[in-house]
């Protein structure tokens, strides 16, 4: 009797445990969503407060007299680290969620068999989304290569990839307004596009490191993306932790330079060395760009306080890209896959490109 009592006893549903977890998940989510645009609303609220704030402390906890250097150069770091870091987390959130849907294999799928015209505009606008930086340059330029990708096309997203990114693009419009940062985005492009069409153009495939032309990969093998949403945004949370963790020391750094230029450089000192009347200001700007190295987080603050003491802004401008896209350890970490023609055709031509970017600023601005 028991037997049979445990034959008819009746089974779970699975039909309704499916179900009943699908809910749990998508409630889970909404409630997560919701947080986020409580977080992003709350932002806004302390962002505008940010200058107040920042005068508060020091004209009245610090007692730092207005006008002076000192004070001048103290409000202004107290009131750009916060200013940047927090629109640093707020796009890097957004960029990380869309970093998903960009994986490198799909990257270069996307990528592969394009004609370099297309694929030159194409690859540079996925240099602004995709997660790589002028350190990512060997193994991007190795898969890329042996995936089929054009030389030229490959060049055009390594140059937009850390010169027009998120970072450069969000710290030119907190601290500068939208104006210039579209005008960074545009001729950003505008160099990696044109400079990696005339490479193209010049046919010089046979300058790639042999060892790389003779590594094959399959360019289909590109892996299914079905990401949910809820680990679209855990990426993106991931991407803020991961990201302002490594650049935050290069954000306090730029800033501390930007706020010693702001307070205590002459402006007419720097106006007289980056100024429009020199026309030798941006050769010069590039040239000791060159040299450095920096990121767009601890560039950009630097950028800002040059400005604020009459720096011409194409001068800076061309200065900023110089470091951002030519610099010298990218070049030596490339001089692994290109030989050296390659590499001094590909400064010349991209140093080119940001030479006329600044005359042309410097000219209508």
């Amino acid at each position: 009797m028991k037997e049979i009592q445990n034959i008819n006893c009746p089974c779970p549903d699975t039909k309704n445990l499916s179900e009943q977890a699908t809910t749990k998940k998508s409630a889970y989510l909404f409630i997560r969503i919701a947080l986020i645009t409580a977080g992003v609303g709350l932002w806004f609220i302390i962002y505008r407060q940010l200058n107040s704030f920042a005068g508060f402390l020091t004209y009245g906890v610090f007692s730092m007299q207005q006008g002076s250097h000192l004070g001048e150069a103290v409000h202004f770091f107290l009131y750009d680290t916060p200013k940047v870091l927090m629109l640093l987390s707020l796009v890097i959130f957004g960029v990380g969620v869309i970093r998903t849907f960009f994986t490198p294999e799909r990257t270069r799928k996307i990528l592969a068999g394009k004609r370099e015209s297309v694929g030159n505009v194409l690859s540079a606008f996925l240099g602004i989304v995709t997660p790589f930086c002028s350190c990512s340059a060997v193994p991007l330029f190795i898969g890329f290569v042996t995936a089929g990708v054009p030389l030229g096309v490959t060049l055009s997203f390594l140059i937009a990839a850390p010169m027009v990114n998120e970072i450069a693009l969000v710290l030119l419009y907190g601290l500068l307004g939208w104006k210039i940062a579209g005008l960074y985005l545009i001729t950003g492009l505008s160099v990696a596009i044109v400079a990696g069409w005339v490479i193209g153009r010049l046919g010089m495939e046979e300058q790639i490191e042999d060892w790389v032309r003779e590594m094959r990969t399959n360019a289909d093998d590109v892996p299914d993306n079905t990401l949910t949403w809820e680990e679209r945004l855990q990426a993106g949370k991931t991407a803020v932790v991961d990201i302002v963790g490594k650049v935050w020391i290069y954000v306090i750094a730029g800033i501390a330079v930007g706020a010693g230029i702001h307070g205590y450089v002459p402006e007419g000192f720097m106006a007289s060395i980056m100024g429009k009347s020199a026309w030798w200001s941006v050769p010069a700007g590039v040239v000791i760009g060159i040299p450095m190295y920096s990121n767009a987080a601890g560039i950009v603050p630097v950028i800002h306080a040059l400005l604020g003491k009459g720096a011409a802004l194409g001068t800076v401008l061309a200065f900023m890209m110089s470091v951002i896209a030519l610099s010298l350890p990218e070049m030596v970490i490339l001089r692994k896959v290109l030989k050296p023609r390659m590499i001094a055709v590909f400064v010349t031509v991209v140093g080119t490109g940001i030479l006329m970017v600044g005359y042309l600023f410097n000219l209508i601005i």
